[in-house]
């Protein structure tokens, strides 16, 4: 590998050099749908969130989708967006720990069940 990130291969030429590109091809998927009930008040300072009952973490392909997410989320329960990013496809739901389980369960069974999502497990911590 050279400094500036290319790679030297056998390209049948003296000195030539290869360069890598990685595509991000996305598939209809949740592919982290977890809670974490009562998180540490550092840990939510350093991700720069304001505590309380329960954290909802989705990551959601494609990344748009964290938009449809957080509407069914945040009409099936009383939660607040603490961040929601269209190109990463990352939603944090903030609130107390059932509407959190609420808002997560809602957000999954609608992407699932009206645009086809596969799903991941909701998990919890």
């Amino acid at each position: 590998m050279t400094t500036d990130g290319l790679s030297t291969g056998d390209l049948g030429l003296p000195g030539a050099k290869q360069r890598i590109i990685q595509e991000f091809v996305p598939g209809k998927q949740v592919t982290l749908a977890h809670i974490i009930a009562n998180p540490d008040p550092e840990l939510c300072e350093k991700v720069g969130l304001d505590g309380g009952g329960a954290i909802g973490v989705l990551t959601i392909t494609p990344a748009e989708a964290a938009i449809i997410a957080a509407d069914a989320a945040t009409k099936a329960a009383g939660v607040r967006i603490g961040f929601v990013d269209r190109f990463s496809g990352s939603l944090l739901l903030l609130g107390d720990l059932a509407d959190v389980e609420a808002a997560v369960r809602a957000a999954a069974d609608v992407l699932r069940d009206v645009l086809g999502f596969t799903p991941a497990p909701i998990t919890r911590t």
